[in-house]
């Protein structure tokens, strides 16, 4: 085992003694006492330096910490876009306010490929509208509450949801507001009716809504039923922007215009309802239609070879 020797120890203290400024002819008990001061002025500065980060240092974050709180529940808790569906929908009627000419006609009924015809009546003018939804999971008080609608369309679009806050905001509810609705002035209606269906993740409504709307469209368990009494909207802290796809549907033979305020609820104990705005800051304004039941021209296609239903109102083959 192995120990301080006396020489050992001397050799330190004439060492710490040099850093410390002190002569190395100094006495021993000086350069003890210098040492020890050296030992007591360390400590001091070590208590000096917690002190000042407890005492200063700490109240400055705590009181930068308050102010980017304060800003952060200051901002807009979220902001939206909606764009409308691009993609043509499996199976569409598009409608236009004028009827198709004879060339128009001929140009149009010469296509069998139902993607052509729908690029080809968009360049006219044309406005999509998407069959619905199947609800094949709803509940069964779903399909009693909807056993007279029969085959629906709906103006589809994308809800973006975003928010720049640091905390995360929840939308728990939404209300349909400013419902406007006339008669439709569609005069041509072109057909591609569903055969089968399909699901698609998002929400549906009719325009007015029903109480029991917004419901899930997802082909979960799940569908069918109130969306906010199962599922929230979650944005800010860092989050993806919350996105939503929307069919909303009019009654037959009319358009509608409406709006949407979101309820939202944050960390900083605030919650509120938000009326949608545009990238203006106007209130948004989206536009939902229904063809009208008896249109000038009606055209079928698709299932059966391209037919003018208009000429033939009693056929089995053209009923909805």
């Amino acid at each position: 085992m192995t120990g301080t020797t006396p020489g050992d120890d001397e050799s330190w203290s004439s060492l710490a003694a040099s850093k410390l400024g002190l002569a190395p002819s100094a006495s021993r008990r000086k350069r003890r006492r210098l040492i020890a001061l050296g030992v007591v002025f360390a400590v001091a500065a070590g208590i000096w330096a917690l002190s000042w980060d407890y005492f200063a240092v700490a109240p400055i974050a705590r009181a930068e910490h308050a102010t980017q709180k304060e800003i952060d529940a200051a901002e807009l808790p979220f902001v939206v876009s909606l764009t409308p569906e691009k993609n043509e929908p499996d199976f569409w009627n598009v409608v236009l306010d004028r009827k198709l000419s004879a060339s128009e006609v001929r140009k149009m009924t010469s296509m069998a490929d139902s993607t052509k015809v729908f690029s080809y009546l968009k360049s006219l003018g044309g406005r999509p509208l998407a069959y619905t939804s199947t609800m094949n999971k709803a509940p069964s008080v779903y399909h009693d509450r909807t056993a007279g609608d029969g085959a629906e369309l709906a103006y589809v679009f994308k809800l973006n949801v975003l928010s720049g806050r640091e905390k995360s905001v929840v939308i728990d509810d939404w209300k349909v507001v400013d419902v406007r609705c006339r008669r439709s002035t569609a005069k041509a209606v072109i057909r591609y009716p569903a055969q089968g269906g399909s699901a698609y993740e998002g929400v549906l409504l009719h325009i007015p809504p029903r109480s029991y709307e917004p419901v899930l469209t997802d082909e979960v368990d799940g569908q069918g039923k109130p969306y906010f009494s199962i599922r929230r909207i979650e944005v800010g802290g860092g989050q993806s922007s919350g996105g939503l796809r929307v069919e909303s549907i009019a009654p037959v033979g009319k358009v509608c215009t409406w709006g949407i305020s979101m309820h939202y609820v944050d960390v900083h104990q605030k919650d509120g309802w938000v009326r949608l705005t545009d990238k203006d800051g106007k209130p948004l304004v989206i536009r939902t239609e229904f063809p009208p039941a008896r249109p000038q021209q009606d055209w079928l296609f698709g299932a059966v070879p391209w037919t003018a239903c208009h000429k033939l109102r009693t056929s089995p083959t053209c009923m909805p």
